[in-house]
């Protein structure tokens, strides 16, 4: 099971900041998620996210806050399946410029991150665009009407 760090960044205006990302060798295969990855050799989880959000956009002004939700999934992805244990952790930032050309990307998410969007709640809700984790717009929506949840919570297994 790898161990991964992801983040919810929002802005002023409460839009979330999601990757697009896609098949490697197949563009029309895509979706949207939040920004992060796996957690490498001794670092923590939220040296993980904060690494993977600078390398991923090119943000680093950012403090990370509690841990909003935990997800467990698994999916194939490039020619192999992927099961990860996710923690999602809440962060804002005034920055919304991000770097195309982001640093430290490897070669497969050269191959497979399109680019990066700003959403409101609204967007997401409205979309017909396949987004992770799928009830994030409901997520976000909760988390801005109630604020960050007093423990994280344990989202639904996603098998793909």
């Amino acid at each position: 099971m790898r161990k991964v760090a992801r983040v919810v960044l929002l802005d002023p205006g409460d839009r979330i900041l999601l990757l697009h990302g896609h098949e490697p060798d197949d563009p029309a295969d895509d979706w949207w998620f939040t920004p992060g990855g796996g957690v490498e050799g001794v670092e923590t989880r939220e040296q993980a996210a904060l690494r993977e959000l600078a390398e991923e956009t090119g943000i680093t002004d950012v403090e990370l806050g509690p841990v909003l939700w935990r997800r467990t999934c698994s999916f194939p992805f490039a020619g192999r399946r992927w099961n990860q244990d996710e923690w999602y952790y809440l962060a804002r930032t005034t920055r919304t410029a991000t770097a195309t050309t982001a640093q430290g990307l490897t070669e497969l998410e050269k191959r497979s991150v399109a680019g990066a969007r700003w959403w409101t709640c609204r967007e997401l809700a409205e979309s017909h665009e396949t987004v992770y984790p799928t009830r994030l717009a409901e997520l976000l929506r909760r988390l801005l009407d109630e604020g960050p949840p007093a423990s994280p919570e344990v989202l639904d297994t996603e098998i793909v």
